[in-house]
């Protein structure tokens, strides 16, 4: 099945004591099945906005979402959602975490479990299954949430800067790891970092927002060779794609908000 990504005129805002907030502008949009793409702009701009409205977990303003085809109006099955932080269950082992989602859905343990035994090894965490998150370094504990977001065979994985609360080094490690297990899997991913080094080093595509309320304000393609291992994050190559993003997110934040400010009032 192809799990091409459709936006159609798709906005967000939200309703609060000071009145209505727009977060995300009438956004149309075309994400390919099977590539790896990355949304990058400033805090607050609308990204995890966009992550939800495309799991499912909150309804958009106006428009449409489709994936594969389907109108998205809950969270479905064939979409994973990785966290910002892992957010595994302390009571419960590496492996019952990751077999939670089975659990949810009434699925076959047996069967499962050899399942998620096989992702373990994938993430280099073979022989953890019975190991308690609190004995897990942070980056592990994202593997382990990696997996769990994999285990019901999603076509469609959404991250929401899972690797923004790891070192350097560990940060650097699992986009490798990442890379690695999404040329295995081939899953449609979208990936939100403020990180652009990143971005390029991981993505197919970049999508760059403006500030609040967010709307796309540059969509670049990536054309770094693959497979790509550590050594090309100090590549010029690199750094002069990163360069010109860096340049269109600083545009982006000079540029007015289309008459609207950051708390759905209009500009004097």
């Amino acid at each position: 099945m192809s799990y091409e990504i459709e936006l159609r005129d798709v906005s967000k805002s939200y309703s609060g004591p000071i009145g209505v907030v727009p977060a995300l502008l009438p956004t149309t949009l075309h994400m390919e099945n099977g590539h790896f793409i990355s949304i990058v702009g400033p805090s607050g701009c609308g990204k995890t906005t966009l992550l939800r409205l495309l799991a499912g977990l909150i309804r958009p303003s106006s428009g449409v979402i489709t994936i594969g085809g389907v109108a998205v109006t809950e969270p479905r099955r064939e979409v994973g959602f990785v966290f910002q932080r892992a957010v595994l269950l302390p009571w419960r082992s590496v492996i019952d975490n990751i077999l939670l989602p089975v659990k949810l859905s009434r699925g076959d343990r047996r069967t499962a479990e050899a399942k998620a035994k096989a992702l373990l090894g994938l993430v280099q965490l073979s022989g953890f299954g019975e190991v308690f998150p609190g004995h897990l370094s942070g980056g592990m504990q994202q593997r382990v949430a990696i997996c769990r977001a994999l285990m019901l065979d999603p076509g469609v994985l959404l991250m929401d800067e899972p690797f923004g609360a790891l070192d350097a080094l560990t940060r650097e490690q699992m986009g490798v790891e990442l890379l690695n297990m999404w040329a295995t899997i081939g899953t449609t991913v979208v990936f939100v970092t403020h990180s652009i080094p990143e971005a390029v080093f991981l993505s197919d595509r970049v999508l760059v927002m403006s500030p609040r309320p967010g709307q796309i304000i540059g969509d670049i393609q990536i054309d770094l060779p693959r497979p790509r291992n550590s050594e090309l994050l100090s590549s010029p190559e690199l750094a002069r794609i990163a360069g010109e993003l860096r340049s269109m997110v600083a545009e982006g934040e000079r540029q007015p908000t289309s008459g609207i400010d950051g708390f759905g009032m209009a500009a004097s």
